[in-house]
C-alpha cells in the first residue's frame, strides 16, 4: 500500500507528548515575544501519537537509498563506500567537543591535523600549498578563480575571458562567471579530449585561465596536457585543474606535474567524506608557488612554539569561510589518507579503473559506447539508437530503479546524446558489477519486448515517476502534495500522461 502522508494519518485532539500546564499559569507568551510577532491562527501541524510518527518516518527511512544500502553508478559523483572509521576518528572527544573560537594553544592537535592535511593534499597533488577553508567543490573553483583575478591584477593585467572545454561540469562556468570573468567554450575533438587547434584559436591576451578536468567527464584522460599547459602559459594564462575526477590519478599523476596552476579538491569523492546532501562539505584548494600570496587568510603556520593562524596576508583574496573550514569533514579526510597511505591511496585508483573498464566490457554488447578507448574512473553509453522506439537515457534510468539500483548521470556531458554516465568506484565488488550488468541487459531486451515497462518506470516504489517538466517550471509543493493525494501516491496523472 503507498505510504499515506502524515497529515492524512492526522487525528483531532491526538497527542504524541504531554506537557505540564501547572507552570504555564498566569503566563503570558507577550512576556517573551511581541505582540506583533505572535501568530494570529494555530500552525497546521499534524496530530499523531508517538508510535505513529515514529513508524511513519522510520518506514519512509527504509526508503532511503544510500551507499551503505546499494550501488551508486552515478557518473561524475564518485558515490563511494565512507569507510566507518572515518566516522569513529571525527567523533572523537578532543574533535568533536572543540569550539572554534577557543584559543589557538587549546587546539594544537586540531590545528596540527589541519596542517598535516595540507601537506598531505599538496603532496598528492604536486601543488605548493592548500587551503582547507572553502567548504564545497563548487566554492573551491570560485576561490580558484579569485586567486586567477587577484594575481593578474598583481601583474597589472586585467584579463577577462575564461576558456572553459565543451564537456565541462556545469559549476565551472559558474564559477568562473561569478568571479566576473567571460566564458568562451573550446570544442572537444573525436576522440574525446580538447581540440588543441580550437584552443590555440581561442586563447589570447584576454584570456586569464583555462579550466580542465582531468580525466574529462567521458572517462578520457587528457594525453595531450603537456601541450595544453605549453599553449596556456605562453599566452600568460593560468591553467586551472577541477579536481572531481582524482579518484583515478591518485599516486599515478600529479596535478602540478602536468603544468596545472591550480586546482581543487572534493573531498567527498576522491577521500570519502560524506556526500553532504546539502549539509557540510570540503572543496580545499592548491596553487602552485607563484600564487601562494593569494590563498585565502587566514593559513595555517607552524614555528618553534606550535602551530596558529596566520592573518598577516595583504596580497589574500580574504576569509571565505567563517572559520577554517568543516572541521568534521576534514578529520574524516585525514583519516581516510593516513588510513590507506601512499601504496593504498594508487590502489584505490588502480581499483576504480579496473572497475570501470570491466563493466564498459560487459554493457558493450547491449549499449552504444562512443569513446571506444579505455577508461578511467567512468565512461559513457548512448541511448541514442532507442530514439525509434520512444526510448531516452531518462527511461532506462528510471526502469533501474525497479531493478533495486540508483539510475547513473544522465544527459551529461551535453556533447554526448542520450548519454549514461557510469562511474563504479572501487569499493565496488565484482559480484555487485554483474548484477548491475545483469540488469542494464534484461532492460535491454525490454526495450524490444515492452518498452512501456521503461517509459511508466519506476513501478515498484511508493511514488512513481515525477512530471519533472511540470516540478521545474512550478515549483509548488502544495501542488505536488495534492497530486500526490488524488492519485495514491503517483505524481503521473490517472491516464499516464506527464
Amino acid at each position: 500500500m503507498p505510504e499515506k502522508l502524515i497529515f492524512e494519518k492526522s487525528v483531532s485532539g491526538r497527542r504524541g507528548v504531554t506537557l505540564p500546564t501547572e507552570s504555564l499559569e498566569g503566563v503570558s507568551p507577550e512576556q517573551f515575544v511581541p505582540k506583533s510577532s505572535l501568530r494570529q491562527t494555530s500552525l497546521d501541524l499534524p496530530e499523531v501519537s508517538e508510535n505513529e510518527l515514529m513508524r511513519h518516518y522510520t518506514r519512509l527511512s527504509q526508503e532511503n537509498y544510500g551507499v551503505d544500502t546499494g550501488f551508486y553508478p552515478l557518473g561524475s559523483c564518485t558515490m563511494k563506500y565512507n569507510p566507518k572509521i572515518n566516522e569513529d576518528v571525527a567523533r572523537l572527544p578532543g574533535f568533536a567537543e572543540i569550539h572554534p573560537l577557543q584559543p589557538e594553544e587549546t587546539v594544537q592537535g586540531a590545528l596540527a591535523l589541519l596542517y598535516d592535511l595540507e601537506q598531505m593534499l599538496a603532496e598528492i597533488s604536486g601543488m605548493a600549498a592548500v587551503s582547507l577553508q572553502p567548504v564545497a567543490g563548487a566554492q573551491g573553483e570560485m576561490v580558484g578563480m579569485l586567486i586567477t583575478r587577484a594575481y593578474h591584477r598583481a601583474a597589472g593585467r586585467q584579463r577577462q575571458t575564461v576558456l572553459i572545454p565543451d564537456s565541462a561540469h556545469g559549476t565551472n562556468p559558474a564559477s568562473a562567471h561569478l568571479a566576473g570573468y567571460t566564458i568562451q567554450t573550446v570544442k572537444s575533438n573525436r576522440e574525446g579530449i580538447i581540440d588543441l587547434d580550437d584552443l590555440a584559436k581561442m586563447i589570447n591576451e584576454e584570456t586569464a585561465a583555462l579550466m580542465l578536468t582531468n580525466p574529462n567527464t567521458l572517462g578520457l584522460f587528457e594525453r595531450q596536457i603537456g601541450e595544453v599547459a605549453k599553449i596556456v602559459h605562453d599566452a600568460g594564462a593560468l591553467l586551472y585543474f577541477d579536481g572531481a575526477n582524482m579518484n583515478a590519478l591518485l599516486g599515478l599523476a600529479r596535478a602540478g606535474d602536468m603544468g596545472f596552476d591550480i586546482i581543487h579538491f572534493n573531498l567527498h569523492k576522491t577521500f570519502s567524506t560524506p556526500h553532504g546532501g546539502g549539509g557540510p562539505g570540503a572543496g580545499p584548494v592548491g596553487v602552485a608557488p607563484a600564487l601562494m600570496p593569494y590563498l585565502p587568510s587566514p593559513v595555517i603556520s607552524k614555528n618553534e612554539k606550535g602551530y596558529m593562524l596566520d592573518y598577516k596576508r595583504p596580497q589574500s583574496i580574504g576569509r571565505v569561510h567563517g572559520f577554517y573550514g568543516n572541521f568534521g569533514i576534514l578529520v574524516r579526510a585525514y583519516t581516510y589518507i593516513r588510513r590507506h597511505g601512499a601504496a593504498g591511496l594508487s590502489a584505490i585508483s588502480r581499483g576504480t579503473i579496473i572497475n570501470a573498464n570491466y563493466l564498459k566490457k560487459l554493457l558493450r554488447k547491449d549499449y552504444a559506447i562512443p569513446m571506444s578507448r579505455p577508461c578511467m574512473h567512468e565512461f559513457i553509453l548512448s541511448a541514442k539508437k532507442f530514439r525509434e522506439q520512444d526510448i531516452h537515457a531518462w527511461d532506462i534510468a528510471k526502469r533501474l530503479i525497479d531493478y533495486g539500483f540508483y539510475p547513473p548521470t544522465v544527459n551529461f556531458p551535453l556533447i554526448i546524446e542520450e548519454a549514461l554516465m557510469i562511474e563504479a568506484p572501487e569499493s565496488e565488488a565484482k559480484e555487485t558489477l554483474d548484477t548491475f550488468a545483469e540488469a542494464m541487459h534484461q532492460i535491454r531486451l525490454e526495450i524490444d519486448s515492452d518498452p512501456e515497462l521503461l517509459k511508466s518506470a519506476p513501478r515498484t516504489r511508493k511514488v512513481g515517476r515525477m512530471n519533472e517538466v511540470q516540478a521545474a517550471r512550478k515549483l509548488d509543493v502544495r501542488y505536488e502534495v495534492n497530486m500526490l493525494k488524488e492519485n495514491n501516491g503517483n505524481l503521473s496523472k490517472p491516464n499516464g500522461e506527464q
